[in-house]
C-alpha cells in the first residue's frame, strides 16, 4: 500500500473518531442554551470565511480578479433581497462580463 493511501486511511479513521468523540462523551447530557445558541450560528460564518478564502486566495498569496466582482455583486444582490437564482445568474453573469473585460 502506497503512503498516499495510508495518509487517507488514517485520516478518514481520525474523522470518524472526532466525529464519534462527542456522541460518545456527552451520551444524554444536554448542552446549556449558550451553547445550543453558538452552535447554531457556527454554520453562517464557516460559510462565509471558506467563500471569501477561495475566491481571493491561490495558495500563493492574495488574488484580485473576476470572482471578486462576481462576490461583490452576489452580496449586493443577497442585500437587496433578491431570490437565491437570481443571486446565482447576476453573479455568474458579472464574473463572465470581468472576464471577457480583460480582468483574468
Amino acid at each position: 500500500m502506497s503512503r498516499e493511501w495510508v495518509v487517507v486511511l488514517v485520516l478518514a479513521v481520525g474523522t470518524y473518531a472526532w466525529k464519534s468523540a462527542g456522541p460518545l462523551f456527552l451520551g444524554n447530557r444536554v448542552l446549556p442554551p449558550r451553547v445550543l445558541t453558538f452552535i447554531g450560528l457556527m454554520p453562517g460564518p464557516l460559510l462565509a470565511a471558506l467563500v471569501v478564502a477561495s475566491t481571493v486566495a491561490d495558495g500563493k498569496g492574495w488574488v484580485f480578479d473576476a470572482r471578486l466582482v462576481g462576490l461583490a455583486v452576489a452580496v449586493g444582490a443577497l442585500k437587496a433581497k433578491q431570490g437565491f437564482v437570481t443571486v446565482v445568474v447576476l453573479a455568474a453573469l458579472s464574473t463572465a462580463a470581468a472576464r471577457w473585460a480583460g480582468l483574468q
